[in-house]
């Protein structure tokens, strides 16, 4: 895996991201709660702290959790929340070296079929449907590795240049797309929401 990304907006972090399967999957784990440049910038950092050119999921899954924690929580903060966080990434490392020796791109290389590695995604810890969706998403249309029915595995976020998720982030004119219509999603839910509770309010009238 050696491609060019442009997710963090950083050319040290997006490079990393680029050439490094542990880092992207971290970065997308990461990518919650935050601003999306802010999370994938993450992986570089976490490295930078541990004095290394990359990530190794051996290396994460046995370090103490509360000198990890510590590590996240150095100002700058990896995540908003870098506790919470500095266990999943910890807990995604662990089940990598369990059931794929360590090897994240192992977690896609030589999957048939986009239904299947929706499934592997999945299961990694702190990947539900959306973010494994998102990932796969990227997978296909960024990284290179596009199974048979991917597309169709990534649901709305397989759709080509549908701009809603980092899968379809290559600069600043799209991040700008990507995050124009997450707002317009927030507005919609809201608008809904106070909809609905205008709708519960009259009918107790």
């Amino acid at each position: 895996m050696d491609v060019t990304l442009h997710l963090a907006q950083d050319p040290a972090a997006d490079a990393l991201l680029g050439r490094s399967p542990l880092a992207a999957l971290t970065g997308m784990l990461l990518d919650q709660q935050i601003p999306m440049e802010w999370a994938f910038k993450g992986p570089r950092t976490i490295a930078d702290r541990l004095g290394a050119d990359d990530l190794d999921a051996h290396e994460i899954a046995a370090m103490d959790p509360e000198a990890f924690a510590a590590l996240l929580s150095e100002k700058p903060a990896v995540h908003r929340y870098p506790g919470s966080m500095a266990k999943r990434i910890q807990q995604l490392c662990q089940y990598l070296v369990e059931h794929y020796g360590g090897d994240a791109e192992a977690v896609w290389r030589g999957v048939g079929s986009g239904t299947e590695l929706l499934r592997r995604l999945e299961d990694l810890p702190g990947f539900g449907r959306q973010k494994a969706q998102i990932f796969l998403a990227l997978l296909g249309k960024q990284l290179g590795f596009a199974p048979a029915g991917w597309r169709e595995a990534a649901g709305a976020y397989g759709e080509p240049e549908s701009f809603r998720s980092v899968a379809d982030i290559t600069g600043p004119e799209t991040l700008a797309k990507v995050r124009a219509h997450k707002q317009e999603m927030k507005a919609a839910a809201k608008a809904e929401k106070a909809a609905k509770t205008t709708a519960k309010t009259t009918g107790r009238k």
